[in-house]
């Protein structure tokens, strides 16, 4: 019997292949539900590739990407290759990755001058995408350094000068592309936006120069005229409190802040913000005067109290036709209150002549300025209260 032809066993096995179907389903094939993720399994469908490729689950990726870091090619071809798939990382704006690819490129000491030029423009590219502006600045100063005609590293090195506020090297880095292409629409825009930032930038250093010795000059006629008065200011510790203002310690015994938490017998003010010593052009002093009232922990701040006005001429205001809400027996009449200060170092206390003036009473050789906001204790004269508070403290009256 003749053997049978080879094309008839390759029809007979096919024959039996289609058979199975009518019994068995292929189970890898594409069907509605699942076409899109198996098509972004292929390598040439894939819409952005995994970030670790495994092998078993994508092995062509995987075969792709041992072609591409074959150890077989040159230096040049690895770092073209690791610049173009950072490029591929950068068009889908995943600009980490593409720094990765770009910093390996380099890595492979490739002796390709240009190409390493523009591995560093173009990394310069994704830092400043990321933000990373002084590593970009850094990137197009090492690709101008290889090749200095290197246009869009200068265009870079310009962009990161300005975006770190250094026009003067923004303007020198557009003279250097607008020198190799005068008339780069890019740079000129460029130098024009420096030139015009750089020109205020520099005004407005000279106005900050000019203010900052302005208050230099104040602040040095202020503590004049406090040390001319006989004023003494007592120094304290800086301390950190939301809304507080910060200055140089002034010598002479001058406060650390402008005003600061004041501590009388366990009655601890409220921080007025913004509020300090000035003199005006008549070269009055204006001081920030706080008065507490221990029997109803309150305080009351006055901003400006002028050294030549008298505690009777606040108080009349104060506790005038209108008394304070917490005033519920209305006590506080001004005929019937009494004024104290504290002694910081012996812990005495001073009774005011309501009608001294402010200027008067600060001049005492008792009294310091803490923080320079002057504080009083406000009593109602002849009250439980007071004489309970009064109790066990040296008391002694302003002559």
């Amino acid at each position: 019997m003749a053997a049978p032809a080879q094309g008839e066993d390759g029809d007979d096995a096919m024959d039996e292949f289609m058979g199975k179907f009518k019994t068995q389903k292929y189970k890898n094939a594409f069907n509605e539900s699942n076409w899109e993720e198996e098509f972004d399994k292929v390598p040439m469908f894939m819409k952005t590739a995994p970030e670790n490729i495994d092998p078993e689950k994508h092995p062509d990726l995987a075969c792709i990407q041992s072609i591409i870091h074959d150890d077989d090619r040159t230096p040049e071809e690895k770092a073209r290759s690791l610049k173009d798939e950072g490029n591929e990382y950068f068009k889908e704006k995943n600009y980490k990755k593409a720094i990765v690819s770009y910093t390996e490129g380099l890595k492979k000491s490739c002796m390709d001058i240009k190409l390493n030029a523009v591995l560093y423009t173009n990394r310069a590219a994704a830092h400043f995408h990321l933000g990373n502006v002084r590593s970009a600045l850094n990137d197009a100063t090492a690709a101008k350094k290889l090749k200095p005609d290197h246009i869009k590293a200068i265009i870079r090195g310009a962009q990161c000068s300005m975006e770190l506020r250094n026009y003067a090297g923004a303007l020198q880095w557009c003279g250097e592309g607008l020198r190799l292409i005068p008339a780069d629409k890019k740079l000129q825009e460029l130098r024009a936006t420096a030139d015009k930032q750089k020109r205020e930038a520099d005004r407005d250093a000279r106005k900050a120069k000019v203010k900052v010795k302005k208050e230099q000059n104040e602040k040095a006629a202020l503590l004049a005229a406090i040390k001319e008065r006989g004023i003494k200011l007592l120094n304290t510790e800086p301390s950190r409190h939301r809304g507080s203002d910060n200055e140089d310690d002034d010598g002479d015994g001058g406060s650390s802040r402008a005003l600061a938490d004041l501590e009388l017998d366990g009655i601890s003010s409220q921080e007025a913000t913004g509020a300090r010593v000035y003199m005006d052009e008549q070269g009055v002093l204006h001081w920030p005067v706080l008065f507490l009232y221990p029997e109803h922990s309150q305080t009351d701040f006055i901003s400006a109290f002028c050294e030549n006005s008298s505690f009777m001429d606040h108080l009349e205001v104060m506790f005038g036709e209108e008394l304070p809400p917490w005033d519920s027996e209305r006590k506080y009449q001004p005929q019937n209150l009494q004024l104290f200060f504290e002694d910081p170092e012996k812990g005495n206390l001073y009774q005011v002549d309501l009608e001294k003036s402010l200027l008067n009473v600060l001049q005492h050789q008792r009294c310091s300025v803490k923080a320079r906001t002057p504080s009083f204790i406000v009593l109602v004269s002849g009250s439980p209260f007071s004489k309970q508070f009064l109790s066990g403290k040296k008391v002694q009256r302003l002559k």
